[in-house]
């Protein structure tokens, strides 16, 4: 595998796995944090650019798969951007605590990236799994992008989350899966996620995928992130990751959730971090440990299925 950290907030630059790997010729590095205020919860397509120019400066454009890690969940979006990367159809796991696919704005935000993915002639589906915010609540109101849940393009796999109420009112696209008024979720938590998992590829229509893994979708003793979180383990991922593995080709994947303080220098990043989660400008307990110990488990694991 090609390991990249790309260093935008500070948070993985200094973790020891990460540090060992670089410091041994093992992963590439990237100081982009110049960047990182015109990237942070939104991007401008000309900022991407200016990202895209920069990480083709120091990817290994060599074989074998791709993985990348760059701090926090506010930078999710750039998964949109490594996918303009890909030439072939891929498939995107997507393990989130939120569902991304917000309509409005159209740009690079990490609200909406599932949404630019899509747009990419490439990306032949995203099956996002994990939620349980409350962004699936009343998604017509909230601008969720059920056209591509209609479509199949799009699929979504709460952990938990009860049946999403529509607004009787309001359109809603031909083949949506509603039964009434109401958008029941096929939910994989619990007993459920043996199963789920065993039956993923079938969901899978294309040979190459890519994972994007945001770790705001595990359980707060596992790790500390800069959004509320899930319910995930760090061991239901691996096996997915081991599962997905196994019948197809991982192509990529990128990682991203560890917390770093949240520096928005204009008024229009305040807006979207007031509007858009719930923000810890501050965090009390130890997470630099754990963040490293998660990324350190899931190195490991890269290692096994990727090599």
């Amino acid at each position: 595998m090609r390991l990249c950290v790309l260093d935008l907030d500070g948070s993985v630059a200094a973790q020891p796995p990460l540090l060992a790997r670089v410091a041994a010729g093992m992963a590439c590095h990237a100081d982009l944090r110049d960047l990182a205020p015109r990237l942070r919860l939104a991007a401008s397509r000309s900022a991407i650019r200016a990202f895209l120019e920069r990480l083709e400066q120091v990817m290994d454009s060599g074989p074998g798969p791709e993985v990348i890690f760059y701090g926090s969940g506010d930078f999710h979006h750039l998964t949109a951007a490594f996918l303009l990367r890909r030439k072939m159809p891929v498939t995107v796991i997507h393990l989130d605590n939120h569902p991304d696919w917000v309509t409005f704005p159209a740009t690079f935000n990490c609200g909406a990236w599932v949404n630019r993915a899509l747009e990419n002639a490439n990306v032949a589906k995203v099956i996002t799994i994990g939620p349980c915010s409350d962004d699936l609540a009343w998604p017509q109101l909230k601008g969720a992008n059920l056209a591509a849940i209609a479509a199949r393009r799009l699929e979504v796999y709460p952990w938990r989350h009860p049946p999403s109420r529509l607004v009787p009112a309001l359109p809603r696209p031909k083949g949506l899966p509603a039964v009434g008024h109401r958008l029941h979720w096929h939910t994989v938590g619990g007993a459920a996620w043996t199963g789920f998992v065993a039956d993923l590829s079938r969901r899978i229509p294309t040979r190459d995928v890519w994972i994007t893994i945001d770790k705001d979708v595990f359980a707060p003793d596992e790790v500390v992130t800069n959004w509320d979180q899930g319910e995930m383990r760090l061991a239901h991922a691996m096996a997915l990751v081991r599962e997905v593995a196994e019948r197809h080709a991982i192509i990529g994947v990128d990682v991203c959730g560890d917390y770093s303080p949240p520096r928005l220098g204009d008024p229009w990043r305040r807006v979207l971090a007031f509007l858009d989660r719930s923000c810890r400008p501050l965090v009390t307990q130890p997470h630099e440990a754990l963040n490293a110990d998660a990324n350190a488990q899931l190195l490991r694991l890269f290692d096994d299925v990727l090599a």
